[in-house]
């Protein structure tokens, strides 16, 4: 019984497969996975210019406090550990 079993299984496994192998190749399915994939890419597109300005940002604040810090050491705080970096 077990081995009929396995078959039953397995030729389950296989309609299964075939069908949706049939599905996936579809006209429909194939017009649906590409206007998924044209959405995914433009999302990706609008991450990644966020992105880009908030790293642009970043580095704006961070070149804008070493300066600061670079007004705010004169010469006798060089000898200060907070000034010498």
């Amino acid at each position: 019984m077990s081995k009929l079993k396995n078959t039953g299984l397995i030729a389950a496994g296989f309609a299964i497969g075939t069908l949706g192998l049939r599905l996936l190749s579809s006209a429909q399915a194939k017009k649906l996975f590409t206007n998924v994939t044209a959405i995914a890419l433009h999302e990706k597109d609008y991450v990644m210019d966020n992105v880009t300005k908030a790293k642009e940002t970043c580095n704006d604040i961070y070149e804008d406090a070493k300066t600061i810090n670079e007004k705010n050491c004169t010469a006798k705080d060089i000898e200060d550990e907070a000034c010498a970096n």
